[in-house]
């Protein structure tokens, strides 16, 4: 019996052993046990599954969705160490649908988020979410970035982006009235959406098709069975055994795990490979105030300087009708850390020890002071915006909420700019899939890396 877990829905008799007794027919908290969320009539036995995911953010979500859909037979669960799904990465990002002009061509990133996109838009489309297509102007304002402007284009153009346009001053103005530049181009398939709202809605789909979704499970140790519980035999159909730091555990045959700012720590605690180690970066919005919301109509980026690992500040509207100005990207003292002065001391030393960051500070010294520089004076970070958008003063933003990006780096300090999927050896790591980095355009491909989790899934596992 697993008296603690919060227990989000899933399908009578799918999932086998533990909390015996627990049937609801309607909603609500099991005497004495687990916080129900069900439609139906559903028992809450769910200690052992088929495939266990760890993670319960829009990768994790989406790749439960695509998995049971392809499987339906399966037993499956999702792991969540919050009492509330897709609150850190999903919750902070900036919600932009991207269309996949930076990456480069033929990457993974690149294939992702062209196909993500179209997915995102589709799936919005069939599930009534709302999301404004509003596109994006990225900006040349120096005459030495036009250069880098016609590259971005003609990379574009290879990733089979829809729509691209280069504009010119006059066409600029059209598309942003307040907004000056030099030359631009012109990504119409770039729009918004709130991204908590879709992963959610992959978490309805997933329990509506049978799958169960455990919350306040913070994964602490991953090991194989050493013996089956006294009259079971799920030490051998279960062979794995997920405990969390309350002590409870679930058995399945397989896991995948999508554990964000922690996947790392959920490869290590496996035996799989540590590296790549996540380094937290705090990314800071500004908030414009909401009299001064016309001058954006739609986001405007600047064009990305290679040099820097970065795409600087740009200016971006969100669904509620405010818009954001930023982010930075400063190295954040906590992985869940969302206001400066955050501080874990294990992450920390984590960074310092085992990461490449003392190789990529110096590689990005003066990046990275400028950052700083910014994140703590106002005026700085605004002198910046008013080269796009002159008319923008001090008085007329606030500081906003915050969002850390989980970055992969390797032990020589270099960015791990692509999806990066790993197992392992031996008995443990045959039975685990590991998506160890997805970074930004992440909740854009989610879609997209989840057929391809569930394609990989169904090779390594022999569905």
């Amino acid at each position: 019996m697993v008296p603690a877990l919060r227990y989000l829905g899933g399908a009578c008799g799918r999932a086998r052993g533990g909390f015996p007794g627990a049937f609801f027919a309607g909603c609500g908290p099991a005497p004495g046990g687990p916080w129900l969320l069900c439609r139906g009539g559903r028992r809450a036995s769910t200690s052992s599954f088929d495939v266990v995911i760890v993670g319960g953010g829009i990768v994790g979500l989406a790749s439960a969705r695509a998995l049971i859909l392809r499987h339906p037979a399966l037993s499956i669960g999702v792991l969540e160490k919050e009492k509330d799904l897709a609150v850190h990465q999903t919750g902070h990002n900036s919600g932009v649908i991207h269309s996949g002009i930076y990456y480069k061509p033929e990457s993974l990133k690149a294939k992702l988020c062209v196909q993500g996109a179209a997915l995102i838009y589709e799936y919005c489309n069939q599930k009534g979410i709302s999301y404004k297509q509003c596109g994006k102007l990225i900006v040349a304002i120096e005459q030495e970035e036009i250069p880098r402007l016609q590259a971005l284009y003609e990379r574009g153009l290879q990733n089979g982006v829809q729509g691209l346009r280069l504009i010119q001053p006059e066409d600029i103005k059209k598309k942003e009235p307040y907004c000056r530049g030099l030359m631009a181009i012109d990504c119409p398939y770039t729009g918004i959406v709130d991204y908590r709202q879709v992963a959610l809605s992959f978490a309805q789909d997933f329990q509506e098709a049978g799958g169960s979704v455990l919350t306040s499970f913070e994964v602490k140790d991953i090991e194989m069975a050493k013996e089956s519980p006294s009259g079971s035999e799920d030490g051998m159909t279960y062979p794995i055994v997920i405990r969390n730091t309350k002590g409870e555990e679930v058995r399945c045959q397989y896991v995948v795990t999508c554990a964000g700012l922690y996947s790392d720590r959920i490869s290590e605690l496996s035996g799989c490979n540590p590296d790549p180690q996540i380094v937290p970066f705090r990314g800071d919005y500004l908030v414009l105030k909401p009299e001064k919301r016309y001058l954006v109509k739609g986001n405007i980026y600047p064009v990305p300087d290679s040099r820097f690992p970065f795409l600087g500040v740009h200016f971006t509207p969100r669904m509620d009708g405010s818009v954001w100005l930023g982010p930075n990207a400063v190295l954040a003292f906590k992985r869940e850390g969302y206001r400066p002065f955050d501080f874990s001391a294990r992450d920390v030393m984590d960074v310092i020890v085992k990461s490449g960051l003392i190789k990529l500070v110096f590689q990005n010294f003066s990046y990275g002071v400028n950052e700083m520089y910014k994140a703590l004076f106002l005026s700085a970070t605004v002198k910046h915006l008013q080269k796009f958008i002159p008319e923008i003063t001090i008085s007329d933003i606030h500081r906003g909420p915050a969002g850390v990006r989980a970055q992969a780096l390797d032990r020589g300090g270099n960015l791990v700019e692509d999806f990066v999927f790993d197992g392992g050896i031996g008995d443990i790591g045959n039975r685990i899939l590991h998506v160890r980095n997805a970074p930004s355009p992440a909740a854009t491909s989610s879609l997209a890396i989840s057929g391809m989790i569930a394609d990989e899934v169904q090779q390594r596992f022999k569905l």
